[in-house]
């Protein structure tokens, strides 16, 4: 099976090629490079030890998508490719809207021209909002507080409509929660162009000394600690959800919701605590201002993955923050 992965090398998407390898799929990166870099293509091969076709092109241009599909018969596809920084997106929101969701519509176009009717969509938690009670399940209201949680909604809306439109169309949504952590090989992880959005790698270019000092963004926050909780999850966990995810497609038709969670919140401060305490360092930090759209608290009610998928998350939040200062670590090696 040759599986076409958008923005395959960037974070999530390169550890999701690693496991698709890993399970003897066929893969085929489309990445423009805008916040992953091209030696991430040979890390995937080393690890795996199997070759990847890659094409450095935007999915925003449809010719291009177009021509992937033309030289490569494509049996199913995972849409990674798209801005991701909720701060950003507050302050740039067409960017967003024009980037994310023309993306989706020309790989949508593509797939239906191309009679490739399998969709594994990159969603994201930030879909349910605020929500009123803790933990989150699929069936919550959805809402959103930021441009890019809205670009994800309505992603999820395009998606809903296609299916309705042609219903031999099998899609599955996946709202993540917080991906952190790293391959156990120390070679692919989290490594952003420019200043973090996210709180680990911010966290690990501060205890590399890359940076001086860690902004924790809000301490009044309705939290056991006053900084927000959210649910974090080892990336490769999540990029084995994806494996189950794939193979659920071959199976059934239809469009389906799942949370990709452990169901366990942290708070920034307990995730700082535990990252000193497992790399035996400590963390320069300083409370400032809360961040525009971001919320107080989020984690999964993530039974039903466990139920329909057969996934659930096996990696605990020390293994998450050992994995991501070992990557760090072994990338100032190189």
């Amino acid at each position: 099976m040759k599986i076409l992965v958008t923005g395959g090398l960037g974070f999530i998407g390169s550890h999701t090629c690693v496991e698709l390898l890993d399970n003897d799929y066929e893969v085929v990166i489309v990445d423009n490079l805008s916040n992953s870099n091209i030696d991430v293509l040979d890390k995937i091969k080393k690890i795996t030890g199997k070759q990847v076709q890659f094409y450095q092109e935007d999915v925003c241009n449809y010719m291009a998508i177009d021509e992937i599909f033309k030289e490569n018969k494509i049996d199913a596809v995972i849409h990674f490719a798209g801005y991701k920084a909720v701060g950003e997106s507050v302050e740039k929101p067409i960017m967003y809207y024009e980037n994310n969701l023309v993306s989706t519509l020309n790989l949508c176009k593509a797939m239906q021209k191309y009679n490739c009717k399998k969709l594994v969509f990159s969603s994201s938690a930030t879909v349910y909002g605020s929500p009123k009670e803790l933990p989150i399940k699929e069936d919550f209201a959805l809402q959103t507080t930021n441009p890019y949680g809205t670009t994800k909604l309505m992603n999820e809306m395009i998606l809903e409509d296609i299916y309705k439109s042609d219903p031999d169309f099998s899609i599955i949504v996946l709202r993540y929660f917080n991906p952190i952590g790293s391959h156990s090989s120390g070679l692919i992880g989290e490594n952003p162009k420019g200043i973090p959005n996210n709180l680990m790698p911010y966290i690990v270019r501060v205890a590399s000394g890359e940076l001086e000092c860690l902004n924790v963004f809000g301490s009044d926050y309705d939290t056991k600690d006053g900084t927000g909780v959210r649910d974090y999850i080892h990336v490769v966990d999540l990029a084995n959800g994806h494996i189950k995810a794939i193979e659920k497609t071959f199976k059934d038709k239809g469009i389906h919701y799942y949370n990709l969670g452990t169901g366990n919140g942290y708070s920034v401060l307990e995730i700082i605590k535990t990252f000193e305490e497992v790399n035996n360092l400590k963390i320069n930090y300083k409370i400032v201002e809360r961040r525009p759209g971001d919320i107080a608290a989020c984690y999964a009610d993530p039974a039903k993955a466990l139920e329909e998928l057969n996934w659930e998350a096996k990696l605990g939040i020390e293994e998450m923050c050992r994995d991501s200062y070992n990557y760090i670590l072994n990338s100032n090696k190189e």
